[in-house]
C-alpha cells in the first residue's frame, strides 16, 4: 500500500498524520475543530484514503493555524505516499450535488501547485468556524500535495452544503487521480518523464 506518516511541530500546532492511498476510506480525525473534522472525514470516506490525524493547535487564538497546518501536513503526506507518481491516472474531476448546491473540482497531480478558488460564502461563520479558512485549507493542501486544483461552487444557497459538496468533490476527484492506471502502471504520466 502507498502510505506515509508525518509529524509537524511548531509553536502554533503539533500534528501527526498517516495516510493510506489504497485504503477503504476509514478515518480517525481529531483537530479540535468539529466542523473541520467533519469535512476531513468526508474527504477520507469519499476518496477511499485512510486518514489518521491528530492536531493540537492554538485554538485559544482561533482556528486559523489548526486549519492551515492540517492542510499542509495532509498535503505533504499525500505527496510522500505518491512517491514519483508512477502509474497514477494523474487527473481527476468531479461534480457533486448536495441538495440545492452543485460543486465542481478538477485537479492535476502535476507537481505544479496552483489553486483557483471560486466560492462566495454568504456567511462569515459556520458555527464558530470562519468560512474564509476553507480557502486556507485548500491552498495549503494543494501546494503541499503538488497539485493544480480548481474549486468552484456552481450554485447553492446553504453555506454548509456548499463547502461539504466541495470537500466531497475534492475527494472524488482525488480518488480518480491517485488510482493506478492498469494500462500504464509502470509509467510516469507525463511526456517529460517526470512529475
Amino acid at each position: 500500500m502507498r502510505t506515509a506518516s508525518l509529524e509537524r511541530n511548531t509553536n502554533e500546532t503539533r500534528i501527526s498524520a498517516t495516510v493510506a492511498l489504497d485504503g477503504a476510506g476509514s478515518y480517525d480525525i481529531k483537530t479540535g475543530v468539529g466542523f473541520l473534522d467533519h469535512m476531513l472525514e468526508q474527504l477520507s470516506r469519499h476518496s477511499l484514503i485512510d486518514i489518521h490525524l491528530r492536531v493540537e493547535g492554538d485554538l485559544h487564538i482561533d482556528a486559523h493555524h489548526t486549519t492551515e497546518d492540517s492542510g499542509i501536513v495532509l498535503g505533504k503526506a499525500v505527496a510522500q505516499a505518491l512517491g514519483d507518481r508512477r502509474g497514477i491516472r494523474r487527473y481527476g474531476a468531479a461534480l457533486v450535488p448536495m441538495d440545492e448546491t452543485l460543486s465542481r473540482v478538477a485537479l492535476d497531480l502535476s507537481n505544479r501547485p496552483y489553486l483557483v478558488w471560486k466560492l462566495d460564502f454568504t456567511r462569515d461563520k459556520l458555527g464558530d468556524f470562519d468560512t474564509e479558512l476553507f480557502k486556507e485549507w485548500f491552498q495549503a493542501f494543494a501546494f503541499n500535495a503538488g497539485m493544480t486544483l480548481h474549486v468552484e461552487n456552481l450554485y447553492g444557497t446553504n453555506n454548509h452544503h456548499m463547502i461539504e459538496a466541495t470537500f466531497k468533490a475534492l475527494a472524488r476527484a482525488l480518488r480518480e487521480a491517485i488510482e493506478i492506471d492498469p494500462r500504464k502502471a509502470d509509467a510516469i504520466p507525463s511526456t517529460k518523464g517526470a512529475l
